[in-house]
C-alpha cells in the first residue's frame, strides 16, 4: 500500500513540477523584456547625460577661456597704462629739469648781457671823457710857459702907465692863460694849486721837505708847478715842497 501511495504521489509531483516550470518559462520572457527596457532606458538616460555633459564641457571651457582672455587683456591694458603713465611722468620730470636749466641759462645770459652793456657804456664814457687826455697833457707845458711869462713881469710894470707896452703884453699873456684854462675846464681838465693843503701822494709829487714852524708837518709850503685832473683822474701831479717834521728833542 505504501508502494501504491508512492506511485500515486509521484505522478502528482511530476505534474506540479511541470506546471511550475511552465509558469516560470512564461514569466521569464516578461521579466527579461522589462529588465531590458529598464536597461535601455538607463542606457539612453546615461547617453543623454553624457551627451549633455559633453556638450556643456566645451561651452564651459569656452566661457572660461573667454574670461581668461578678457582678464589677460585687462591686465595687459592696465600694464600698458601704467607704463605709459610712468613714461609721461618721466618725460614731465625731464622737461621740468630742462626748463630749469634753460631758465638758469637765460638768467645768466641776461646778466652777462647787462654786464657787457654796462661795461660797454663805461668804456664808451671813458673813451669820450679821456679821449683828449694825450692832447690836453701836451698843452700843459703851454699853460706852464704862459704862467711863467706872466710871473716874470715885475709888479710895478703890471700896473704902471709908463710901461704901457709891457703892461699890454702882460695883460695879453694873462688873458691867454685864462682862456686856455677855461677851455681846459670845458673838457673836464681842472687845475689844482695845493698851497697850504695836506700832502696827498695821489695828487702831489714831493720835490723837497723843509722845516716851517708856522705850518704843520706834511703841509704843502711851496708849489713848483700846478697839477691837473681830467674828470677826476690825475693827468699830472702837482710838484710841491712840504713841511718836514721837527727834529726829536
Amino acid at each position: 500500500m505504501l508502494a501504491r501511495m508512492r506511485l500515486v504521489r509521484a505522478p502528482a509531483r511530476a505534474a506540479w513540477a511541470g506546471s511550475a516550470r511552465q509558469q516560470l518559462l512564461l514569466a521569464r520572457p516578461h521579466g527579461l523584456c522589462r529588465a531590458r527596457a529598464l536597461s535601455s532606458s538607463a542606457s539612453s538616460s546615461d547617453a543623454a547625460g553624457e551627451a549633455s555633459a559633453s556638450e556643456a564641457k566645451p561651452e564651459a571651457a569656452a566661457e572660461q577661456a573667454e574670461g581668461g582672455a578678457e582678464a589677460e587683456a585687462a591686465a595687459a591694458q592696465g600694464e600698458e597704462e601704467v607704463d605709459e603713465l610712468g613714461a609721461l611722468q618721466a618725460r614731465v620730470e625731464k622737461l621740468e629739469t630742462e626748463l630749469e636749466e634753460k631758465h638758469d641759462q637765460m638768467l645768466r645770459a641776461l646778466a652777462e648781457a647787462d654786464n657787457a652793456r654796462r661795461r660797454a657804456k663805461l668804456d664808451v664814457d671813458a673813451a669820450s671823457k679821456f679821449a683828449v687826455q694825450g692832447f690836453a697833457k701836451s698843452l700843459l707845458d703851454v699853460a706852464d710857459n704862459l704862467n711863467r711869462a706872466a710871473d716874470s713881469v715885475p709888479e710895478a710894470d703890471r700896473t704902471s702907465d709908463e710901461g704901457s707896452t709891457i703892461r699890454a703884453l702882460y695883460d695879453g699873456v694873462v688873458m691867454t692863460d685864462k682862456t686856455l684854462h677855461k677851455t681846459f675846464e670845458k673838457y673836464g681838465l681842472t687845475k689844482i694849486w695845493p698851497l697850504d693843503e695836506k700832502f696827498d701822494p695821489n695828487l702831489h709829487e714831493a720835490l723837497f721837505e723843509a722845516p716851517d714852524p708856522g705850518r704843520e708837518p706834511g703841509t704843502i709850503m711851496h708849489v713848483g708847478s700846478a697839477g691837473y685832473l681830467l674828470h677826476g683822474r690825475t693827468v699830472r701831479a702837482a710838484s710841491v715842497g712840504i713841511v718836514s717834521k721837527p727834529p726829536a728833542a
